[in-house]
């Protein structure tokens, strides 16, 4: 069944009772159920102690595919059920679904009696702000002399898709566009105003695709915009998290340097269908 507005608001405390390992969809309903963007479709097995829930943004063309399908569950069994629904995963779409290991095992396994191609695009470790002390000052006085701190805006979206990893896929721009437009955002500005360094906050409200250009690279503007977007999401309420991939060794020792953690035994993974 399709969630209603209100009833959103009651998935957040259900799938609450599950965390850490629902924080991926967890955090999907706390931003959500506070910040309008695009739309998206919440679906569960029933109501109201479900064990299945299914985010699913709307898909209007195959760029769309980056648009992530989150899903958790509290039962395996009920999930492959859930899953086999065409009505909740349309299997002859592109897709890109986002989910713990053991789920996504589950998930791969349909996709293959399916016939529906797919890979891995990247398995993370879930690192969680657990010690607020270790966060830096959020002032720019380490800075040069007319660095400082800001926001992004849509007249950066080209750059920071440029310098995404995934940037050169169709359906990125928008993506990041409308996160940039909706979602916390932190960067570092240069005196003339361009951004040499940003951090942004996914749907699912990780923050993320953390970047500075190379020339402006070891000054601690990293450091500077994790503890100020820490700050900002915690002091909004939001989950404070992040998702590292696990080749990432650089990244995965600067979130536990400033109090990040983890639980080793949890994989994020996200797989594409279709056209990966």
């Amino acid at each position: 069944m399709e969630l209603t507005e209100d009833q959103l608001k009651v998935a957040e405390n259900e799938v609450r009772r599950f965390l850490p390992r629902s924080l991926q969809v967890y955090g999907f309903l706390v931003l959500r159920n506070r910040v309008q963007s695009e739309p998206v479709t919440v679906l569960v097995d029933k109501w109201p102690k479900f064990r299945v829930i299914v985010c699913k943004p709307s898909y209007e063309k195959e760029s769309d595919v980056f648009k992530d399908i989150l899903i958790f569950a509290s039962d395996a069994t009920i999930l492959e059920e859930t899953i086999r629904i065409p009505s909740v995963i349309e299997w002859s779409r592109y897709l890109c679904i986002g989910s713990s290991r053991p789920h996504m095992e589950i998930i791969r396994a349909v996709a293959f009696e399916k016939n529906v191609p797919g890979n891995k695009l990247s398995e993370c470790h879930m690192m969680i702000l657990e010690d607020e002390s270790r966060l830096p000052s959020t002032d720019c006085s380490g800075f040069p002399s007319g660095f400082s701190l800001s926001s992004l805006s849509e007249s950066h979206l080209d750059l920071v898709n440029q310098t995404w990893k995934f940037g050169k896929h169709p359906g990125t721009l928008g993506m990041i566009g409308d996160m940039i437009a909706h979602f916390p955002s932190h960067c570092v500005l240069d005196p003339e105003g361009r951004p040499v360094s940003w951090i942004l906050t996914y749907a699912c409200c990780a923050m993320g695709m953390l970047y500075t250009l190379p020339e402006h690279r070891g000054r601690g503007y990293a450091k500077a915009l994790i503890g100020s977007m820490a700050r900002t999401l915690k002091a909004q309420g939001y989950p404070v998290f992040c998702f590292v991939e696990e080749e990432n060794a650089v990244s995965y020792q600067l979130f536990t340097s400033m109090g990040f953690t983890e639980d080793p035994s949890h994989r994020q993974v996200w797989f594409g269908f279709n056209n990966f």
